[in-house]
């Protein structure tokens, strides 16, 4: 090789590097100062993005803040296809039921602003939306207390507690699909529900003309609401367009479609259309599609409070079901509190059961129900084997009781058959003095929806429970207890989780998705909660 080639080559090499070197500098110079604006727009410069940012957001103490702080306060969505990524996600989030829009779209489909303070501030939005799309994907869009209050015992927290927002975002950095997979609700009843309302939302609405309200309609009378009733079934495929014009006999055909439609609803099938009957009929389509939307907001703050093995009561479906390993394992009807004395949402742990129990009537009860009776007649207490007692348990002679101001006094029932909380009652820690039970009113089992107790929750089969929950030799050992006759309470080895909840939609062991009437008439505040405007 030549001089002239040798000089030419190296020549080359140190210009290449030196281009090499200058593109670094340049790129750490840049990232400097990217750095150094996103730094004072938490600092020294506040406001710098308040047009788009509220201000506690660029405050140290925000969350948005620790993440930059996590990544050493560098840009972190100048990667179009980051951006493209987070959109997708974003998008997709309307199957949960929740608002893309809310997550300021138009940030991700436009490109990033030249103006390094402008681009700061874009960056900074994106950053924003993100932690609140996981935020509310993984805890709930809404905060639960004000709205539906849920209390829950101290010592009852999940072993198992979710990951935080910070650590699902520093996850999707380098894989978005992940970590909104891992913040939302892994629950099958939420899956199950989110693929039901996926579905809905991409279908038109039918539409149907209201039943006017009447008397009972029963199989095979003639009613003039008939043929609006049959137009109800055909918009939702319960029954086929009939080929003529349809008469005003309630026939076998609708009553069977009206069954149907009852069991797919949480009612009572028997193809007598009453009130609640007439309201589920009644309900628009548009109006189930957002119910299915109230109830994945529940489904998402629920989904920390459900464990692998958990006793699980659906208030508003009258329902008591037993997961253990995620799996139901049991089943059975439960009666619920009347919309004037409601079944309190909770969370807390079984300890004991109380065999053949005695019955001490709650404040509540003694006042709005048992005093009145009392009053009008003293032989109510002797009928429903009531004894009064003082704040010791010593026993009262009624007729010296003075029962228009009744003080310190205690009506209690003795273990027996007519005993309203029947052999059994399942115990847990919690304020409302509220608790699990058997009951002598088997028949009301049959009935739907099953709002009869004053808050505590009634359970059919409860003896099949236990035989589900306990080892055989605890089982075996209760049997001999409830033989004796006599009051006992029996501790559980280990400690079991129970929730007590309120959804009115769901996807049931069968696949059918149920759309239940509102019982204590909570959907429309959290529907309209939802609905509001903010962004």
């Amino acid at each position: 090789m030549d001089f002239s080639a040798r000089l030419y080559k190296k020549t080359a090499h140190f210009l290449t590097a030196g281009y090499l070197l200058a593109i670094t500098i340049q790129a750490y110079g840049a990232d400097d100062n990217a750095s150094q604006a996103i730094r004072q727009s938490f600092a020294a410069h506040p406001s710098a993005c308040a047009s788009t940012l509220a201000a506690a957001e660029q405050q140290s103490s925000s969350l948005l803040h620790e993440f930059y702080a996590q990544e050493a306060f560098l840009p972190l969505w100048r990667e179009p296809s980051r951006r493209a990524a987070l959109l997708h996600e974003l998008e997709q989030l309307a199957d949960d039921g929740l608002d893309p829009n809310e997550y300021r779209l138009d940030s991700l489909r436009t490109p990033l602003p030249k103006d390094i303070q402008q681009r700061t501030c874009a960056d900074l939005l994106i950053s924003h939306s993100y932690l609140q799309a996981l935020q509310h994907l993984s805890r709930g869009r809404l905060a639960q207390e004000p709205l539906e209050p849920f209390w829950r015992a101290p010592d009852s927290v999940s072993p198992t507690p979710r990951p935080s927002v910070l650590s699902l975002a520093m996850q999707g950095l380098d894989n978005l699909p992940a970590a909104f997979a891992a913040a939302r609700p892994a629950l099958h009843q939420y899956q199950q529900l989110r693929r039901a309302y996926a579905e809905r939302r991409r279908l038109p609405l039918g539409e149907w003309t209201p039943l006017p309200s009447g008397r009972l309609l029963r199989p095979d009378r003639r009613d003039a609401r008939v043929p609006l009733l049959v137009d109800r079934l055909v918009a939702e495929g319960y029954i086929e367009e009939p080929t003529a014009a349809a008469s005003d006999r309630y026939d076998a055909s609708l009553v069977a479609a009206v069954k149907r439609f009852q069991a797919r609803h949480g009612l009572q099938a028997d193809g007598v259309i009453g009130p609640d009957s007439l309201t589920a009929l009644n309900t628009s389509a548009a109006a189930r599609l957002e119910q299915l939307r109230v109830n994945l907001e529940r489904w998402r703050w629920l989904a920390g409070d459900i464990e692998a093995n958990t006793l699980l009561v659906n208030i508003a479906g009258g329902q008591l079901s037993y997961y253990r390993d995620h799996q139901l394992l049991w089943q059975g009807r439960a009666q619920v509190g009347r919309p004037e004395r409601q079944t309190p949402q909770l969370k807390s742990l079984v300890s004991r059961l109380t065999l053949n129990p005695t019955w001490t009537v709650p404040p509540t009860i003694m006042r709005e129900d048992k005093l009145p009776e009392i009053r009008r007649d003293l032989g109510y207490l002797a009928l429903h084997q009531l004894r009064v007692l003082d704040r010791a348990g010593n026993p009262l002679d009624p007729t010296k009781v003075d029962w228009q101001h009744p003080e310190g006094i205690i009506l209690r029932q003795d273990a027996g058959p007519k005993n309203p909380l029947g052999q059994l009652v399942i115990r847990f820690a919690n304020p409302f003095s509220v608790y699990l039970h058997d009951t002598p009113s088997q028949h009301l089992f049959s009935k739907s929806p099953r709002a009869f107790s004053s808050g505590c929750v009634r359970i059919e089969g409860i003896m099949e429970l236990l035989d589900v929950l306990l080892p055989a030799d605890d089982c075996a050992e209760i049997a001999r207890q409830l033989a004796s006759g006599k009051t006992k309470e029996f501790p559980l080895r280990e400690r079991l989780p129970i929730v007590l909840a309120y959804w009115t939609a769901e996807v049931d062991a069968d696949g059918e998705l149920i759309l239940r009437n509102d019982l204590y008439a909570r959907d429309q505040k959290v529907l309209a909660a939802l609905q509001r405007n903010t962004y």
